[in-house]
């Protein structure tokens, strides 16, 4: 690391000796490397404010900044909003996980690859989020291959519907709370090889759920944009790490660190793939279990449990469902707020609380879109405050959620 980078890391170092491990280096967090963005990069001629530009222009999602570095915007479980750059290397492995552990079972890669390799993913297609981002860059890259698409996850249902219809997937993969949703309409006809889920917590019902729609099977992955694809799944349902890309460390509240088989508050990771934005013992609020016990499918390597995101889905009372990964991707949009939650209070009622150094035009943008997408969902007849509190944790779990229900 050197020019800007060897500053930030010299004071955050500068009390440490010689003789250190990475246990002995200090915990970063997303505010702290969001507010020194332009000293953690190693690349001197990248900036905050060229990536402002750059990201104005929807059309360069997918495409590199300066031919080196893809731009990826994420709010992650805390709320405060991060920007994530990728650089060849990073996204060389990244795609190197995807092709050769993506699949937790043999038989569903080989009947992926008999039936053309076609994959749909039901994601937030507006925006420089990783899931689009990836996705376009790899279509930009090899535009004569026909074998991706992705649906965009606020489109209409029935549009959602027809395309995954007229494709047929032989992979299916999206937010498990969108799947589930999915998985209620009649109308959708698709006979995937396999579905895999990411983004939020997979959890049992909805795995059931979506096993019983589609006639496949059914697994996750546990992954985030600063760290890549920390863990995937193994055909006994463990997440095993990847070890080679990154480290893992359970922590408790504290920063201590916490043994195998104990529940963490936190977790600590070091990605070793990404040299023009180091993360380095960098905090996701995940809660999860690390497991050190052989696993019966043979790999070697620690695998983990994971308690996991999980926003609300809300109901109204036209019958619709929204799932949370619709709503969490609008208010992402609106730059203005730095942290948001979006709380239902009752089938017309939302309450939006947010932190922003211009609150007034922040909700103005926020209500604005917001009431459009209700709107185009049959949903007319919904109000929309502007809250005093800032955005609230769970007072038990200590879970923080964007979007929740309190009705």
């Amino acid at each position: 690391m050197q020019g800007r980078t060897v500053r930030f890391i010299r004071k955050l170092y500068e009390d440490l000796g010689e003789d250190i491990s990475l246990g002995d280096l200090p915990m970063v967090d997303k505010p702290a490397l969001m507010a020194n963005f332009d000293s953690v990069l190693t690349d001197r001629n990248i900036t905050m404010q060229r990536i402002n530009e750059f990201t104005k222009d929807i059309d360069n999602v997918g495409r590199m900044i300066d031919d080196k570095y893809l731009i990826f915007k994420t709010s992650g479980s805390t709320g405060n909003p991060a920007v994530v750059l990728y650089d060849k290397q990073m996204i060389d492995v990244s795609s190197a996980i995807a092709a050769f552990r993506t699949f937790a079972r043999r038989e569903d890669f080989k009947a992926f690859m008999k039936n053309g390799k076609k994959t749909a993913g039901v994601f937030a297609d507006h925006g420089f989020y990783l899931a689009c981002g990836m996705s376009r860059y790899l279509s930009l890259k090899m535009p004569e291959k026909k074998t991706k698409i992705t649906v965009d996850v606020n489109s209409d249902e029935d549009e959602i519907v027809s395309r995954l219809n007229a494709f047929q997937p032989a992979m299916l993969s999206g937010y498990p709370s969108n799947l589930a949703l999915l998985a209620d309409i009649d109308k959708l006809d698709i006979h995937p090889d396999v579905v895999i889920t990411g983004g939020e917590l997979l959890t049992r019902e909805i795995r059931q759920k979506l096993t019983d729609k589609f006639g496949c099977y059914v697994q996750t992955h546990y992954s985030c944009t600063e760290g890549g694809e920390i863990a995937c799944e193994c055909s006994e349902g463990h997440l095993h790490i990847n070890s080679d890309q990154i480290i893992v460390e359970p922590v408790d509240r504290d920063g201590r660190p916490v043994g195998f088989g104990v529940q963490s508050d936190k977790v600590l990771i070091t990605n070793l793939a990404n040299h023009i934005q180091p993360f380095i013992r960098y905090e996701l609020t995940d809660r999860i279990i690390v497991h050190d016990e052989r696993c019966p499918c043979g790999k070697s390597s620690y695998w983990l449990e994971i308690e996991g995101r999980t926003d609300d889905i809300l109901s109204f009372g036209n019958g619709v469902d929204i799932a949370p990964m619709s709503l969490y991707k609008i208010l992402e949009e609106v730059s203005e707020i730095s942290r948001f939650q979006l709380v239902q209070k009752s089938y017309e009622s939302m309450e939006l609380r947010i932190v922003s150094a211009d609150r007034e035009t922040a909700f103005e943008k926020a209500e604005r879109e917001l009431l459009e997408f209700f709107a185009q969902k049959g949903i007319h007849n919904m109000k929309i405050t502007l809250s005093d509190l800032t955005p609230q944790a769970d007072k038990i779990s200590g879970k923080f959620k964007h979007i929740l229900k309190d009705m």
